[in-house]
């Protein structure tokens, strides 16, 4: 039900607001909040005095606003995403310690790779990834391996919008995409060498749930001239791993 003379319901405000935080904007004033939010600021302000008040964001000293310890709480109850982080944690843990580069896992959400979480080496090369960042699915590894397993609807709705090219070596011509894509499911990895930094080469295998579907990507970001057969058998090993765990704490 709309609520307001633009149209637009409560939940869909609610929901601007909060989308306006990112892995990189943690902090804002409320007035950055309304313009980002696409609101006046008499509704930003009241919104957000409510979201403070039931604890969904909290204020700093400087009365700037962040997110609160009660989203963080709410989002952790039955979160799918986030038993998935916790069961492969170990298995990254071992990857990142013998691979010692950048190690990843992400998964399909809003017709992007989500990532769930990222362990780093002090000496780990470049990586723009963050911890609830995002990347098109056709530019990074981990994004191809979950688009090349995806169903064919949001293959080809991914494929007809103008696809972004991050790099020179970034695949933005559909049909180069789908050749990529079966190339991945043909051979069961995704290596995508300067598609995101022209430093660095992502590699990612599928993560299985019981029934065989791919749940997730894991992945790994390596220098660019390092071979990428250096880092499968571990992401292969650590997959495996993560798809017997997730079974036995069904």
């Amino acid at each position: 039900m709309a609520n307001s003379t633009s149209g637009d319901s409560v939940t869909d405000r609610l929901v601007r607001v909060l989308e306006t935080f990112t892995p990189t904007r943690t902090v804002q004033t409320t007035a950055e909040i309304g313009r980002r939010a696409g609101l006046p600021s008499s509704s930003a302000h009241r919104i957000v005095g409510e979201l403070v008040e039931a604890g969904l964001l909290e204020r700093d000293d400087q009365r700037r606003v962040r997110i609160g310890m009660r989203l963080w709480e709410l989002a952790t109850r039955s979160s799918h995403a986030l038993r998935l982080r916790q069961v492969a944690l170990p298995f990254m843990e071992r990857v990142q310690a013998r691979v010692r580069e950048h190690t990843q896992l992400a998964i399909l959400e809003q017709d992007e790779a989500l990532f769930l979480e990222r362990l780093s080496d002090a000496d780990s090369g470049a990586n723009i990834t963050r911890v609830a960042g995002r990347l098109p699915l056709h530019a990074s590894s981990s994004g191809l391996v979950l688009l090349s397993y995806a169903d064919r609807d949001l293959q080809e709705r991914v494929l007809s919008a103008p696809l972004q090219r991050l790099t020179d070596a970034t695949l933005v011509a559909p049909t180069d995409v789908r050749r990529k894509l079966s190339e991945i499911r043909l051979v069961g990895y995704a290596v995508a060498p300067g598609y995101i930094e022209t430093v660095s080469t992502g590699v990612a295998v599928p993560v299985r749930e019981g029934s065989g579907v791919v749940i997730a990507a894991l992945s790994v970001v390596l220098p660019r001239g390092t071979a990428p057969e250096s880092a499968l058998p571990e992401l292969r090993h650590a997959a495996a791993g993560i798809e017997n765990a997730l079974v036995r704490h069904r």
